[in-house]
């Protein structure tokens, strides 16, 4: 049956879309300051603006692009690069995965769209309000491209104005940490999270002193959810 989140509407924006915009327009004000840092480093490593904003749509994924162009700059193999971010961006696994119970009656091409457009930020914010109820794929999918159109455009803004700002200046390289800290103190809610969120972080400081790349971080974050998991379980007995 329909419900009433779920029924056609006649106006330019339904209650729906307007649901979603609502709630990613935070992921948005975080992406554009975030999109600018990443398109003037990108111009100081020589990649173009239509090539960052190409970058940007077929990847869509702040974290690992940020360490492409690191790459790039540095001069590193393709493959060393793509093997790279695929690591790193084998964590939207298990975000798919958590979400993959609300869609169990979508179909696959709902779902590839979806797919594509989730992010660490827009699966915070999707998976809360999945689990508080009355939320559903319309709202998701504008939560997810709505913040990707953003991300792609602030990208491109920031290629273009690269050209008039010195490397390193006002902090642009800790863009990206910042907006991840954010979001991690928001989704503390409780002290299971918070013991999830220690073991991660000094996990992943131990493993990066024995594990070369990046893979430490996944393996700190594949360990700190099981560990969390069975806490969670555990306090509930």
């Amino acid at each position: 049956m329909m419900s009433r989140f779920n029924k056609p509407h006649n106006g330019l924006l339904s209650p729906l879309i307007l649901q979603g915009i609502t709630a990613g327009w935070p992921i948005c004000l975080g992406y554009i300051p975030t999109g600018l840092a990443l398109g003037l480093l990108s111009q100081k490593a020589g990649l173009t603006p239509t090539e960052i904003g190409l970058m940007s749509l077929f990847v869509f994924a702040g974290s690992s692009q940020f360490i492409a162009v690191s790459m790039i700059s540095s001069g590193a193999a393709p493959l060393a690069i793509i093997v790279t971010t695929f690591i790193i961006n084998s964590r939207h696994l298990l975000m798919s995965s958590s979400l993959s119970v609300f869609f169990r009656n979508s179909g696959k091409a709902v779902l590839s769209l979806f797919a594509y457009g989730i992010t660490d930020e827009s699966f915070a914010v999707n998976h809360s309000r999945f689990n508080e109820g009355n939320w559903g794929i319309s709202q998701a999918l504008t939560v997810n491209h709505v913040s990707n159109l953003v991300w792609i455009l602030s990208t491109i803004a920031g290629s273009y104005g690269g050209q008039f700002v010195p490397a390193h200046a006002f902090g642009i390289d800790f863009a990206l940490p910042a907006m991840f800290i954010c979001l991690l103190i928001f989704q503390i809610k409780g002290f299971a999270y918070m013991v999830t969120a220690c073991i991660a972080g000094i996990a992943a400081v131990i493993f990066s002193l024995f594990i070369s790349g990046s893979s430490y971080v996944m393996t700190a974050s594949i360990l700190a959810a099981a560990i969390g998991a069975w806490f969670h379980h555990r306090s509930k007995q």
